[in-house]
């Protein structure tokens, strides 16, 4: 789920970027909860956004490989997580729509801000 010996890399100079090193400082349990907090509706929305991108055919008829450079690669990842950020924003959202007016599922023609 979450690998937190990615912070330790000595292949690429981070020293002076604060979310890592404030990363660095959090226990692996804390990371990991983090980790573990998304929906099984998030995961899946990012799965299937992963795959979108990637493009997605069938293992039992394809050897598929797929190949970037780091820069790429480090994009795709960096999408992801705020794809699942913002996911995860909505959902909170939703719940708490959900629990403050519930009679607003009534009417459909109301406007949600």
């Amino acid at each position: 789920m979450f690998n937190p010996e990615f912070l330790t890399s000595d292949s690429e100079p981070i020293s002076a970027n604060s979310l890592i090193q404030y990363l660095q400082e959090q226990s692996p349990d804390v990371l990991q909860r983090v980790a573990r907090s998304a929906s099984t509706d998030i995961q899946d929305i990012i799965r299937h956004n992963v795959q979108g991108l990637l493009g997605v055919l069938p293992g039992e008829h394809f050897d598929v490989k797929i190949t970037a450079n780091r820069d790429h690669l480090a994009g795709l990842l960096a999408s992801a997580m705020m794809t699942g950020y913002f996911l995860r924003q909505m959902e909170q959202r939703m719940e708490l729509e959900a629990t403050l007016f519930p009679e607003a599922d009534a009417d459909p023609g109301e406007l949600k801000l």
